[in-house]
């Protein structure tokens, strides 16, 4: 991982003006290529001081997600970026640095180092909505971002600095018998888990902590959409599970509680998803469904329920990722994402309405995508948590299906609208980047052991 680092440090200060672009492309992809070595750890590995840096195979799967999706950032925003010539020196800068922040995020074994990266992660993040969004709202939804992730992520430091204080140590590898050092009673349990998990809950982000994602879509670049789907939403499931492993969490009322008004509040957003007219906003209330699932897994606190929920991240990274890719090369073409006016493109450019039918059914969790793998592995671990759960996990199942095939009916048939010229090419760069999210969504499900590596 020392080399991950150095060629990651060394990609953040190149300032090339003229071939700087395309230089990060190939460094990027010299680093997935060299961070799949490591997928195979089974254990802790690589301390640096002890408790600075460190990886297992959970958070190695992370910094390949990591890397692949900041690969396909580069890729996404060659049109609209570098061809236009839209402040690119500045646009790469604040990619590579969002990556490098991301890197050391995954690798962080100290959870006071973990925090920091991890609040820190929302900088480039914002100034992507702000220097490269599309429309004035942009403030706004970046007022929204920030107001909800720092003011929830305050109880957490706190919590951080007392339990450090109280154990003497920071290292997210020592797992102590917290219960018998703190010594707390069940409703200081229920009320640290709360205190905790909150931050965590509102990046996921949970149903009614989740109003900031539609708003931040809506207004960010496909480089911003896709690494915020496919890799932000991420940091807030990997905390929970870190924060699992340092604090000892066991079962309380307040972990069923969240999970029951995860599992409660994605079937309310699966059908918030009809009520959608914006391309980019029905996507990510679809993610809000998806991580829902991924919440109820690490909820059920059993090892299925783990396994599943590393499995279902990595296949909303990619398809979520995908799918706003497909979302801006059908705004580029239309000028418009209301699902009203964009109809038709299957008579237009039915090349690209193949690449919408693969990802709309990967989407819904049809085989053999690893987000099928991440559903069956999830499901019977909150069933057997509880019988009241069936219900609203079944209804998910159904609905994300169907949300999945009112968008592609309503952005591929119907009549053309009038008022979009004829067209019959996209640039093949395009139907690359729809192919390299494609593959491992699909192929990674020969590989379904690496979510059980990390145990």
């Amino acid at each position: 991982m020392l080399g991950l680092i150095f060629v990651s440090l060394i990609l953040f200060f190149m300032r090339d003006k003229k071939m700087g672009w395309y230089v990060k492309i190939w460094v990027l992809s010299v680093n997935f290529v060299l961070s799949l070595f490591h997928l195979q750890q089974s254990n802790w590995t690589f301390n640096l001081s002890e408790s600075f840096l460190c990886w297992d195979s959970m958070s190695s799967v992370l910094v390949v997600l990591t890397f692949w999706i900041s690969l396909m950032m580069f890729l996404a925003s060659q049109a609209s970026v570098k061809m236009a010539a839209n402040k690119v020196n500045a646009f790469a800068f604040f990619l590579t640095s969002l990556n490098m922040i991301l890197l050391l995020t995954f690798l962080s074994s100290s959870i006071l180092f973990f925090y920091f990266l991890f609040e820190a992660s929302l900088i480039p993040t914002l100034l992507l909505i702000l220097g490269w969004g599309y429309q004035p709202e942009r403030l706004q939804a970046g007022m929204y971002m920030m107001i909800y992730t720092v003011m929830a992520s305050l109880p957490l430091l706190l919590t951080i600095l007392w339990a450090a204080s109280e154990l003497k140590s920071s290292n997210m590898l020592v797992t102590p018998m917290m219960h018998n050092i703190l010594n707390l009673k069940c409703w200081m349990w229920n009320i640290l888990i709360f205190l905790v998990f909150t931050a965590f809950l509102v990046k996921l982000p949970m149903f009614s902590l989740h109003l900031w994602l539609p708003k931040a879509h809506v207004e960010a670049p496909v480089a911003g959409s896709m690494v915020l789907a496919a890799v932000l939403l991420k940091l807030g499931s990997y905390g929970i599970l870190r924060c699992y492993q340092f604090f000892n969490f066991q079962i309380y009322s307040s972990s069923f509680f969240l999970l029951s008004l995860g599992l409660w509040g994605g079937m309310l957003t699966s059908m918030v998803c009809f009520r959608q007219i914006d391309l980019k906003s029905l996507i990510a209330y679809s993610s809000v469904g998806h991580m829902s699932l991924v919440l109820a897994g690490i909820l059920s606190g059993t090892t299925w329920g783990w396994g599943g929920a590393l499995a279902l991240m990595l296949a909303h990274g990619f398809c979520s990722s995908a799918l706003f890719s497909l979302a801006n090369y059908l705004y580029e073409k239309s000028h418009t994402r209301s699902l009203y006016m964009s109809k038709g493109m299957l008579m237009l450019l039915p090349a690209l309405s193949l690449w919408w039918f693969l990802f709309c059914i990967l989407n819904m969790a049809a085989p053999p995508s690893i987000n099928l793998l991440g559903e069956i592995m999830i499901f019977p671990s909150v069933i057997f948590s509880s019988s009241y759960l069936v219900p609203p996990l079944v209804m998910m199942s159904f609905l994300s299906a169907l949300y999945s095939m009112y968008l592609f009916t309503c952005s591929q048939h119907g009549g053309s609208p009038k008022f979009v010229k004829p067209f019959s090419q996209i640039n093949p760069t395009s139907f690359t980047l729809l192919f390299l999210h494609w593959i491992p969504a699909n192929f990674l499900i020969f590989k379904s052991e690496l979510v059980f590596l990390w145990y």
